[in-house]
């Protein structure tokens, strides 16, 4: 929503987070003469009560729709509305800060006037009055923020999709049309990046008006960028290139090798040479709470994957180190999430202890029983702080062996959020003598 249409209107921000803060300051600054009240659930449970008396909302990520009762709009349409130069958006269940944060570090080696936003932090109306027609805004965009979205970026990139969120959405299908919104409202200048290897992605290319491109590890593609022979190639019409070898990437792990062909991709359609490419790629060691070496006490390495907090990703956590994770910290917030897959592949690895948080860890021991006879199960502790998770971590994980933390949960409860839970991780580790 343009700044124009929210002239003279009485404006009430709902949700005091990044978000909420951000269009606060934004709109006060822009118009400075309205009345812009913000308005969030820790006021108390009638703090909507009042908003009838409003002309329209901001509506925060998180807060139900069904909550408001006045026509509104988000934050992500006000910047995509308003903001100046070219959007590279980037949504997926897993791999979306990763991905734009490469895409982000790519532009910047190659001189361009990149800014990074979104899901990942900051929101980009703390930037917007910075932006030129030349300026590049990479966005990582979460299924909350694409749920109310009327306007796709100029380059979109569909990453992964599995299952999560579904508190939120109530179902796979809504959450996966939410995504779908990243590529609804692309035109015929516009560019889609798809991941081929998860069905949900592949089949959401019909919603694009955009050029369509394509990525992944398992298929060699028509156009796009893969994985083969242990190198990344690009292949368009003008032919094929191999990019450079899989070794030389920093990220380990198959879903790394998905983001790095995302990025390689969205960064040349951007305008990157593949010189910063390479050099960004050879040197990102990746996110912190993501696949985060933490130290090696007694003989033991410790990692750090608080963001993990689907099956999928704990899975990806798990084949990314080897066969060396002995010891898996697990389990957190129950949000209907399925946990079978993830207890069969549990029960094809070398993992022989298993730390486990409520609520899901009950959920996660199951689906391992289920699987495993009883004689081959890993031991099984419950805990309730991270200081008893790594306690018994130490005593349990043999020299030379891997003890990872990757939840396959959200953190609610216990923790504040993903990072409080890996820095408790951290600290904890950190205690451990050698």
């Amino acid at each position: 929503m343009k700044l124009t249409e929210l002239k003279n209107k009485k404006i009430l921000i709902v949700g005091r987070g990044v978000e909420g803060q951000a269009v606060f300051e934004y709109l006060k600054k822009n118009l400075p003469d309205q009345v812009v009240d913000l308005v969030d659930k820790k006021d108390g449970e009638n703090y909507l009560s009042s908003q009838r008396n409003y002309d329209i909302a901001v509506k925060s990520p998180g807060i139900k729709a069904e909550l408001i009762e006045i026509p509104y709009t988000t934050a992500t349409n006000i910047f995509f509305a308003n903001a100046k130069g070219k959007i590279v958006g980037v949504t997926g269940t897993k791999g979306k800060s990763t991905t734009s944060t490469l895409i982000y570090e790519i532009l910047k080696q190659n001189g361009k006037d990149a800014y990074l936003g979104g899901n990942i932090g900051v929101s980009p109306l703390e930037f917007i009055d910075l932006l030129t027609d030349m300026s590049i805004t990479v966005l990582e965009l979460s299924s909350f923020q694409l749920s109310d979205v009327k306007f796709s970026p100029h380059i979109a990139v569909m990453l992964m999709i599995a299952p999560e969120h579904l508190d939120y959405h109530v179902d796979i299908e809504r959450y996966i049309e939410a995504k779908r919104n990243i590529l609804r409202f692309q035109k015929e200048n516009d560019f889609a990046i798809i991941n081929s290897d998860y069905p949900p992605s592949r089949e959401s290319d019909l919603l694009t008006d955009g050029k369509v491109y394509w990525i992944g590890v398992e298929n060699q593609l028509e156009q796009g960028c893969f994985v083969k022979d242990n190198g990344i190639y690009i292949r368009l019409s003008g032919g094929e290139k191999r990019v450079m070898e899989v070794d030389d990437i920093k990220i380990q792990g198959k879903h790394n090798l998905e983001n790095a062909c995302a990025a390689i991709l969205a960064s040349m359609l951007a305008g990157a040479d593949l010189k910063s490419t390479k050099s960004v790629l050879k040197s990102f060691k990746g996110l912190s709470y993501r696949l985060e070496y933490i130290s090696t006490k007694k003989n033991v390495k410790y990692y750090n994957d608080s963001l993990a907090t689907i099956p999928e990703a704990t899975i990806g956590a798990i084949e990314a180190l080897g066969e060396d994770v002995q010891t898996l910290i697990a389990g957190g917030h129950d949000r209907g999430i399925n946990y079978e897959e993830l207890g069969k592949y549990i029960a094809t690895t070398n993992i022989k202890t298993l730390i486990l948080f409520p609520e899901t860890g009950k959920k996660i021991w199951d689906a391992v029983v289920k699987e495993t006879p009883e004689s081959n199960r890993p031991q099984k502790f419950e805990v309730s702080s991270m200081k008893d998770a790594v306690r018994l971590a130490s005593e349990n994980t043999d020299p030379e062996k891997i003890c990872l933390l990757s939840p396959a949960a959200s953190s609610f409860g216990i923790f504040k959020d993903y990072k409080d839970r890996g820095d408790q991780f951290r600290k904890e580790v950190e205690n451990l003598t050698n």
